[in-house]
């Protein structure tokens, strides 16, 4: 049985999933599907902020490890969960032990969320985790394999970039992170643009909010599927092709699901 660690604060910052425009996706498609007395409530958390949109605060977790260590160091395991090497079946008791991993994060920062009788910074920050968190359990290498640390261990080599040094380049996390996504060439507002042009996800695909065991387990799926780590650590262009379609859905999900989540925390009753 396998017990590995991601330890976030020692990878570069392009490990950290999505990368910031990836983020950026998932928190403006879920504002889409917000009610408008969640709307409301968000932006009155939000308007002390520098950028006092979801998109604004979408990195803010990721951003804790210069703006705050001692908070990010404590909060690195919230970001992912290791699943793979059990067949992609989530066990808290094994999977999470404290809670501390992105499926028991997202339930415990929703339900400080939901809680009027919090502090507003509580709150506040709960927000924050939870449009991060979601969009990070959408990432596959979030729920995948802990002997490669989600892929950051799995170096490639591009075409057209330089060899690793010293084993270290371009790894298949960066790439679902980011690369594939900046492979397009879109800012945030022609992204958003094609991805509200693809189907929504069916009903059936979201589950109860939070139902972040099943969306852990169905990124982790991605993972195993054949030919998702590259042969012979060689980019192809088919690689692409095939995946960032993939990568696509899973902001698209993650959106929906990030909305069935603030809607459900914050809808006045």
């Amino acid at each position: 049985m396998r017990r590995y660690s991601a330890l976030l604060l020692l990878l570069p910052l392009n490990s950290l999933a999505w990368g910031p425009q990836g983020h950026r996706l998932v928190a403006a498609l879920a504002w889409d599907d917000l009610r408008p007395d969640v709307r409301a409530e968000i932006a009155k958390m939000l308007k002390d902020e520098t950028d006092p949109s979801l998109p604004g605060i979408a990195n803010w977790a990721d951003d804790l490890r210069s703006n705050d260590p001692e908070l990010g160091k404590r909060s690195a395991k919230w970001h992912y969960v290791n699943l793979a090497e059990d067949d992609c079946r989530y066990d808290a008791a094994r999977d999470c032990p404290k809670g501390n991993c992105a499926v028991e994060a997202i339930r415990a920062q929703t339900a400080i969320l939901a809680d009027r009788g919090r502090s507003r910074d509580e709150r506040l920050k709960a927000l924050k985790f939870v449009v991060h968190f979601v969009g990070d359990v959408h990432q596959p290498l979030h729920a995948g394999f802990g002997h490669d640390k989600g892929g950051n261990d799995y170096q490639l080599q591009i075409p057209g970039e330089p060899e690793p040094v010293d084993g270290y380049g371009t790894n298949l996390h960066s790439l679902w992170d980011s690369k594939m996504l900046s492979m397009r060439r879109l800012d945030d507002a022609a992204y958003l643009k094609r991805l509200r042009q693809t189907p929504a996800p069916a009903a059936g695909a979201l589950g109860l909010p939070p139902a972040s065991p099943a969306w852990a387990e169905a990124s982790c799926r991605i993972v195993l599927q054949p030919g998702f780590y590259p042969d012979g650590h060689r980019l192809q262009p088919a690689y692409v092709e095939t995946w960032r379609p993939v990568a696509e859905t899973q902001l698209r999900l993650g959106g929906a699901h990030l909305a069935g989540v603030l809607n459900a925390a914050l809808a006045h009753r």
